[in-house]
């Protein structure tokens, strides 16, 4: 055999042996930014659901945007369905939704995507209050400064 064949044969063992180590390091690398991914995540402070959390952060006049859609996106995911009517008046609960609607109108970080998002996505879910949502839409847009 030549010695030249011998070099090429034994650098292309050492490149095998090389690819063999990495593939066999690459689990456990992946395994541990998983881990510190989960820590991250036990670690987030958990967001508060009551209704009266959620409009706290709307209330809150240095709310960025992004607060405001994820209070938003809660506020629907957890008391999206407003009670029922009590013949042709509103149910008392619904003054705090009135309140949300108003003060996300008037909220200087709100902008009009978010208030048309969660204007439909309440009056789909609450087609009897569809009328009371417009204008609570209304009312906080012409009050707006």
């Amino acid at each position: 055999m030549e010695i030249s064949l011998l070099i090429k044969v034994v650098a292309g063992l050492v490149v095998i042996l090389g690819i063999l180590v990495f593939l066999l390091l690459l689990p456990k690398k992946i395994k541990d930014s998983k881990k510190v991914l989960s820590e991250k995540e036990r670690n987030k402070p958990k967001v508060k659901t009551d209704l009266n959390s959620l409009r706290y952060i709307i209330r809150n006049r240095v709310s960025s945007n992004k607060q405001l859609g994820e209070a938003l996106d809660l506020i629907i995911k957890h008391h999206g369905n407003i009670p029922n009517k009590l013949g042709i008046r509103v149910n008392p609960q619904f003054d705090g939704y009135m309140e949300v609607l108003v003060t996300l109108c008037r909220h200087p970080n709100a902008s009009k995507d978010i208030i048309i998002k969660f204007d439909k996505e309440l009056t789909k879910l609450n087609p009897d209050y569809k009328s009371e949502i417009n204008d609570a839409i209304t009312k906080g847009l012409n009050s707006r400064l």
